[in-house]
């Protein structure tokens, strides 16, 4: 196993080193003789810069409207599929099936063929009622980005939440239901306590993903209008290949790493605790 392990290390460590080095550097790609030891002047410039705190609230709220979009669609998705129904098989693979659709392409999808203001099928369908078509990506570039994210993830949450649903003791809701509990009832007290192991671990992998949310951003907006739809990912990006400052997006992304393992260290700790009891 030592091979093995001699690599992921490397794998890691490596990059790793590398960034924490460029961030204390003056490196410039455009500008050669901006060379030597920056201190933590990359990183103070960072944290006085607005679109570092702009980028850092679009970030968050990004991954809290789309954890609470997917997890509660897909507690709610979970059930329903749990129900028996014509279809019900061919339902799901429909349901899941976004999930295995690469970033970009859903980017695109969503970009061109639904939210184009004139071209696209919202558009269209506003147009045959008589209302003006909505430029999404213009008017509401956030909320677009979320719903693309959204609809990407929703199928991961659904199967993980699906197969929680599926382990439930059919005994006991029968034993509820010969009791009086009706649907909500049952949904409240029996699926939903069920259930938080199986949300604590969705929420935990959904959230380590969507701290680093590019393609979708890039595809659509850019990061626009303005700085509307940058989030840390796009921001450290157009730092490093828009503006050609390496030890700034160096620190960057060092502070993302550092955001990113205290969010998954709460997370893990959580989830330990639930599998405990």
């Amino acid at each position: 196993m030592v091979p093995s392990v001699a690599v992921l290390l490397a794998w890691m460590i490596v990059p790793l080193v590398m960034t924490v080095w460029f961030s204390f550097q003056r490196y410039n790609l455009i500008d050669p003789s901006m060379t030597g030891f920056a201190g933590i002047d990359n990183y103070r410039f960072l944290v006085t810069d607005p679109d570092f705190w702009v980028s850092l609230e679009n970030t968050l709220l990004l991954v809290g409207s789309v954890l609470i979009v997917t997890v509660g669609l897909g507690t709610l998705l979970a059930v329903l599929f749990n129900q028996p129904f014509p279809g019900r098989n061919i339902a799901r693979v429909l349901a899941i099936s976004p999930f295995f659709v690469m970033p970009t392409v859903s980017a695109l999808i969503w970009k061109n063929l639904l939210m184009h203001p004139i071209y696209g099928v919202f558009g269209t369908l506003a147009s045959s009622v008589g209302m003006q078509p909505v430029d999404w990506f213009a008017d509401y570039p956030l909320a677009s980005v979320i719903a693309i994210v959204s609809w990407e993830w929703l199928p991961f949450a659904l199967l993980i939440l699906l197969t929680a649903v599926q382990s439930l003791d059919h005994e006991q809701r029968e034993a509820a239901r010969m009791d009086g509990a009706g649907p909500i009832a049952q949904f409240v007290f029996i699926t939903l306590p069920h259930l938080s192991r199986a949300i604590g671990v969705v929420i935990m992998i959904e959230t380590i993903f969507l701290l680093t949310v590019f393609a979708e951003i890039f595809v659509t907006t850019s990061g626009g209008p303005g700085n509307a739809t940058t989030n840390l990912a796009f921001l450290i990006y157009a730092r490093a290949l828009l503006q050609y400052d390496i030890g700034g997006a160096s620190a960057g992304g060092v502070v993302a790493i550092v955001l990113a393992n205290i969010v998954a260290f709460f997370l893990v700790r959580s989830i330990a605790r639930r599998l405990e009891i």
